[in-house]
């Protein structure tokens, strides 16, 4: 069949998938209710079968039997009958007010609570507010509406198909439409060989730790108290490096939110126990606030001696000079920055909706030199390109399922360490021709395939040429191994356009800043980064031009 979605059952035949890729892969790690749950599937008539993957994929637990109306599953009511006696599926479940009400149409409400409705003319969700105040208490969806024929089915077995599904993909925000999207091609994925040590989650202590974390993420997206769920998060003991990660940016966005709060004790404390990168920076920030300012410089100096990251490095020469005046302490002397070549226009005002960076692009693109819009596209896309035999390396704990874009530990320290070698042999094609060829002809062969790095929308070929003959091959050398230093901070501040001249094979990147606008930190990083490599860049800052009256 040449379109797999052709196939009324396209959903079912991916859910079985899971189930098989489970059972093959991570059978030590399934609960009783887990593993019985799979094999049990299997012994269901098909119908039954898709009935409850259709509930399973779509939103919700409750759905009317008149809303399930699936022309390859058949009678609903009869297909229901095998997952009611399992148990996945109830026909007895408890409704408050709320949900009863979500459930039913206006005239379906009307009918039922009349007596109770003193403005039936009025809309629905009017009603709400005084009949749940006077229905407190939860009934079955047939003691709620006696009248209705069309019964109500509740799924049971949600929260164990969750945990199919994070055991599956190792998290929660992808779902079963990866499957839609790959089946239409609008999403393709390498083909990564997995090896037997390749899982996202290594034991069930992994599979609860992970659950445990994100009802904490809830619990605190949702405003709970904030010492309950510090508290709870300082319960969860793991030996998982990745788990431990998740705690460290969990506890890292409580306490940026105790910084936005000025419940900065509050912060000092998490920010002390957090290995986030960046917390370092925000507990100097935090003591400076509390006027603490000699702890605050005692640790910016510890930090100074051992940068974490160029973020951090820069944020110390701009808070160090600050302590020191707080302290008493003689200014040190000015560092002058370097210059960097600077370009002033004046243009008419734009469109609406039309940015400055396609304004000034518009005006300095000419025939023999072109100016493209790739802010941080194209080189992440070259760098991509060349190096993607070691981003796809099927390493353990990099791989575990079909649907990865690019590998789990791409922002761990040691993502590049652990792939040294390949990397080495990647940028060495740098040392002459190759790379070229290696880039021109990936480009060809993994088109439209999801990288991290490669951006295909913006990648056209007549940019790539471009690109390769104008960018020389030690400055690209210089980008990547900066990509490599730190990819979650490095990937990002690149300038906004490139100029190309073709016949003189040469380019020159442009920073655009619109009335108003400055240049952010990692921004002025890669200024800095190009400014001590010789690489052509200029910042290009827009005025509008006033209207004649």
């Amino acid at each position: 069949m040449s379109n797999p979605l052709e196939d009324p059952l396209y959903y079912l035949h991916n859910f079985r998938q899971v189930l098989d890729w489970l059972g093959q892969r991570y059978a030590d790690l399934l609960a009783p209710d887990e593993a019985h749950f799979i094999q049990q599937f299997d012994s269901l008539p098909q119908a039954s079968q898709a009935l409850l993957v259709r509930m399973v994929m779509r939103k919700g637990a409750h759905f009317r039997a008149g809303k399930l109306n699936y022309v390859e599953i058949g009678a609903v009511q009869q297909a229901v009958l095998p997952l009611l006696a399992q148990g996945w599926v109830t026909d007895q479940c408890l409704l408050s007010f709320d949900e009863l009400f979500s459930l039913l149409q206006k005239a379906e409400i009307l009918a039922a609570f009349k007596p109770w409705i003193e403005q039936p003319k009025a809309k629905k969700a009017d009603w709400l507010e005084a009949l749940s105040a006077q229905f407190g208490e939860p009934r079955c969806f047939q003691h709620w509406c006696p009248d209705l024929a069309d019964p109500l089915y509740s799924l049971t077995v949600m929260d164990l198909c969750d945990r199919l599904r994070l055991m599956f993909f190792g998290n929660l925000y992808q779902d079963w439409s990866e499957f839609v999207l790959a089946d239409l091609g609008i999403f393709t994925y390498e083909k990564v060989e997995f090896c037997a040590e390749s899982r996202g989650l290594r034991s069930r202590d992994d599979v609860h730790g992970f659950l445990f974390l994100h009802q904490c993420q809830q619990a605190f997206e949702a405003g709970e108290a904030l010492d309950g769920v510090l508290e709870q998060i300082a319960t969860l003991h793991t030996d998982n490096p990745w788990l431990e990660k998740r705690r460290a940016k969990l506890l890292f966005q409580v306490g940026q939110y105790c910084e936005r709060s000025a419940e900065l004790a509050l912060a000092e404390m998490i920010y002390r126990g957090c290995t986030y990168p960046g917390s370092r920076a925000r507990l100097i920030r935090v003591l400076e606030r509390q006027e603490d300012v000699a702890q605050a410089m005692l640790l910016a100096r510890e930090a100074q001696l051992a940068p974490e990251s160029a973020a951090e490095q820069q944020h110390l020469l701009r808070v160090i000079p600050r302590l020191r005046r707080k302290l008493g302490e003689p200014a040190m002397p000015k560092v002058k920055p370097r210059d960097i070549v600077r370009l002033d226009l004046e243009l008419p005002a734009p469109e609406p909706l039309m940015s400055v960076e396609y304004c000034v692009q518009a005006h300095l693109s000419d025939h023999g030199a072109p100016v493209h819009y790739v802010e941080n596209s194209l080189i992440n896309s070259l760098f991509g390109l060349l190096c993607w035999p070691a981003i796809f390396a099927p390493l353990p704990g990099s791989f575990f399922h079909p649907f990865q874009r690019g590998p789990v530990d791409l922002h761990s320290e040691d993502f590049h360490q652990r792939r040294a070698e390949l990397f080495a042999e990647c940028l060495d094609q740098l040392g002459d021709e190759r790379y070229k060829r290696t880039i021109r002809q990936r480009y060809v062969d993994k088109w439209g395939i999801q990288s991290p790095f490669v951006f295909w929308s913006v990648l056209s070929e007549e940019l790539l040429d471009q690109a390769l003959d104008c960018l020389p091959a030690v400055h690209l050398r210089h980008w990547f191994e900066r990509l490599l230093l730190d990819i979650r901070a490095n990937r990002a501040g690149m300038p906004d356009l490139i100029q190309f001249w073709p016949e003189e094979k040469t380019y020159r990147m442009i920073e655009v800043k619109g009335p108003g606008d400055r240049l952010q930190d990692n921004q002025l990083r890669w200024l800095e980064f190009c400014g001590e490599h010789q690489m052509p860049v200029t910042v290009c800052y827009v005025r509008w031009a006033e209207q004649e009256a």
